[in-house]
């Protein structure tokens, strides 16, 4: 089963610092139909603006995933990390127990960025901080696997039986993604748009996928992710 979500129908907010779209539930924007899918429980599409960013504020049981689009992030914790990341890189935090971070934009002109939030296995984690930066190469035409559970092969692993790909498509180009039985994933039209099975799914779009392969095929050059996971009960 496939469900377009439309960037239209998503929740938006607008500050002097920051533009932000809500995949689901979050801070002023609230949809009871729109709080989670799986484990999957908030998918923020951020633009930061030049010199600005989140100030410090607290985190507890939920692994944090940053997909950077464009631009550098820069992150600071509580457990004493303080790190840059650029196109393609990732920053992950297990909040576990409490901890406080803030994510700012020291450049001069905006970026983006992904943040994503996962439903650990339990509460109780003891916290953790790492970031991992991609060959651009690594997505060219192909998944990227770059996030797993610990028990996974990808080089980031969280506390939770989820696997995150990342792929930059070519035009006309074509891939396919198969969600086996009992799985679900959650699909992000990044950049550009394209034809996924019957559905177009343009810029900034999602598609919700349960137990059924799709097929790929980029309108223009495309940017994507996907997160893949246990299917909800």
């Amino acid at each position: 089963m496939l469900t377009k979500k439309a960037y239209e129908s998503m929740g938006k907010n607008s500050f002097d610092w920051l533009k932000a779209t809500y995949h689901f539930s979050f801070a002023d924007y609230y949809n009871p139909n729109r709080m989670n899918f799986g484990v999957l429980r908030v998918f923020n599409d951020d633009i930061i603006g030049a010199n600005t960013g989140f100030q410090t504020h607290p985190h507890k049981d939920m692994e944090i995933i940053t997909y950077v689009v464009d631009g550098q992030l820069t992150h600071a914790d509580s457990m004493g990390n303080e790190r840059k990341v650029g196109r393609g890189g990732v920053q992950y935090m297990s909040a576990g127990t409490g901890v406080f971070h803030s994510e700012h934009n020291m450049e001069d002109t905006s970026i983006r960025t992904l943040q994503i939030w996962i439903i650990p296995d339990r509460k109780g984690h003891t916290p953790s901080y790492g970031d991992h930066g991609f060959q651009a190469e690594d997505r060219k035409n192909k998944w990227l696997h770059i996030v797993s559970s610990k028990l996974g092969d990808a080089p980031i692993k969280i506390n939770q039986d989820v696997n995150f790909y990342v792929l930059e498509l070519d035009k006309e180009n074509e891939i396919r993604f198969a969600v086996d039985g009992k799985r679900q994933a959650y699909l992000v039209q990044i950049e550009g748009s394209s034809q996924v099975n019957d559905i177009v799914l343009t810029e900034r779009g999602a598609l919700e996928i349960i137990e059924e392969d799709i097929s790929i095929r980029a309108s223009e050059d495309c940017h994507y992710i996907i997160i893949e996971m246990e299917k909800e009960k």
